[in-house]
């Protein structure tokens, strides 16, 4: 039986004494290696503000930045959006930074795959969440990944009888080479497809902003899309109350 996680009800519960923070995992992806049979697991959390931790006023720093962090192994990748793009958008860490991680996974049930346009269509209809996964592989690597994240958003036409997920943020790794550590592989993507055989991404990376033709500054923002050959399957995960 297919098991998705309940995106709903999976968090990462840390132990510090100092900030047992809790995170919302938002996405999954598992990262194998087809040549020794390895893998590595990476839980991308929600993101949020950048914060005076538990000070008596001005909670929110300023200026301001979203961090959003990834669980990878025995390492940590965090994200820091500036306004502006810096030097310090990523930051590898130790996976205890904030003492041992307590990983808080459910499971949803029933799932249920849906495998037709009609079956699609008719859960999309309802309060049912849909989990997502979208496969990809370098034959080169030997690198292979998959990506399982629930549909925030889902397009349909009922004229066409067409269907298009697009949603995001998910853990996008990189395939083309093997890094150590190997959560240093991921970047921040959306993805959007409407078939089962490949995938469009558009990745977080330096853009830069033009103003009458000329660049006036370089921000981290989601361009220059690519497409990819990739298997996508797509799961309803619980029933409709009614």
């Amino acid at each position: 039986m297919t098991q998705c996680l309940d995106y709903g009800r999976s968090f990462i519960c840390n132990t510090a004494s100092f900030n047992a923070v809790r995170f919302w995992i938002e996405s999954r992806t598992v990262l194998h290696d087809d040549r020794d049979g390895g893998q590595v697991t990476f839980l991308q959390c929600g993101s949020c503000k950048s914060e005076n931790t538990f000070a008596e006023s001005d909670l929110f720093m300023s200026p301001n930045y979203d961090f959003m962090p990834i669980f990878g192994g025995d390492r940590l990748l965090i994200f820091r959006r500036h306004a502006d793009a810096r030097e310090t958008y990523r930051e590898i860490r130790p996976v205890d930074l904030w003492g041992a991680p307590d990983y808080r996974l459910v499971y949803g049930e029933p799932v249920r795959e849906l495998t037709t346009f009609e079956e699609i269509r008719d859960v999309t209809a309802t309060e049912v969440p849909i989990v997502a996964r979208t496969e990809i592989a370098n034959t080169e690597s030997g690198l292979r990944a998959v990506i399982e994240y629930p549909v925030k958003t889902m397009n349909i036409s009922l004229d066409k009888s067409l269907y298009q997920v697009d949603t995001g943020p998910v853990a996008l790794p990189d395939l083309s080479e093997r890094h150590q550590p190997a959560v240093d592989s991921v970047r921040l993507a959306f993805v959007a497809f409407n078939a089962g055989h490949f995938a469009d991404f558009v990745i977080e990376q330096p853009t830069p902003v033009t103003r009458d033709g000329q660049e006036v500054s370089t921000v981290h923002h989601y361009s220059n899309p690519i497409s990819r050959p990739a298997t996508n399957s797509m799961f309803a995960v619980g029933q409709p109350s009614i």
